[in-house]
């Protein structure tokens, strides 16, 4: 598996700059948090790691990493939960990359699929229909749609975002799991707290790297303040990271 390399990623929407000049790298089996305020160009970052989004400059290395070794987990408002689906449906969809749209769900693939809702918690759960979900219980379906796609770079958009503590701890496991498997797990995360415990590694943005690194260092008072500070007057402040440190 590859590290995954920015080089001076930017990415616009018309003459607006959401994500500048960002350079780093995300090491092979990493565990990393994305935080930032909001308007900071996380979800951005991410959609362009995914090459969902064009780069308006620099380049990203994803190495010997193909898109279909990639999984995404987008914000829960950008999925439609009123789309007549069941659980099993849902996660049955982590395999089309694998088998394509029109490949034949064999056996194997619903052991998968039910060995995966097992691993969520809701084994009893595959025949019911998704707008029947709780939020918590919505989102233990998305990660077992991950579960089953099994890829090795892993993004997750705010997985935790208006879901019981229950279930964070739950799908904390998992990611933990998949950090020990040596997957490259991706998290833009809004709780600093959980980042210091569960991430060791932080991209602290606010449009531009304010610190790449240690969680500790990177959600320092001290950087929170100059990240706030700078995606609020982003037209008038432009101070790219060196060296591991904002300038």
């Amino acid at each position: 598996m590859s590290d995954i390399k920015l080089n001076n990623v930017s990415v616009s929407y018309g003459q607006k700059y959401a994500v500048d000049s960002v350079s780093g790298s995300f090491a092979a089996g990493s565990l990393t948090a994305i935080a930032g305020p909001n308007g900071a160009g996380k979800s951005t970052l991410l959609k362009a790691l995914m090459g969902e989004l064009p780069l308006t400059m620099g380049e990203i290395h994803r190495g010997n990493l193909k898109i279909q070794d990639f999984s995404y987990l987008p914000q829960a408002n950008e999925i439609n939960r009123q789309f007549p689906l069941s659980v099993e449906d849902l996660v049955s969809l982590g395999i089309w990359r694998q088998k394509g749209a029109f490949g034949r769900i064999t056996k194997d693939c619903l052991t998968r699929i039910r060995e995966a809702l097992v691993m969520v918690g809701l084994e009893d759960f595959g025949k019911h229909q998704i707008g029947t979900l709780s939020a918590g219980q919505f989102q233990r379906v998305l990660f077992a749609r991950l579960l089953v796609q099994d890829a090795q770079v892993i993004i997750l958009d705010e997985p935790f975002n208006a879901i019981d503590e229950g279930t964070i701890n739950d799908l904390l496991k998992l990611i933990r799991q998949w950090h020990q498997q040596q997957r490259t797990v991706i998290a833009v995360l809004h709780d600093f707290e959980q980042i210091q415990q569960h991430f060791p590694n932080t991209l602290l943005l606010a449009r531009q790297a304010v610190y790449w690194g240690d969680s500790k260092t990177a959600l320092c008072a001290a950087h929170r303040q100059f990240a706030k500070n700078l995606t609020s007057s982003w037209n008038f402040n432009r101070s790219p990271i060196r060296n591991g440190t904002a300038a």
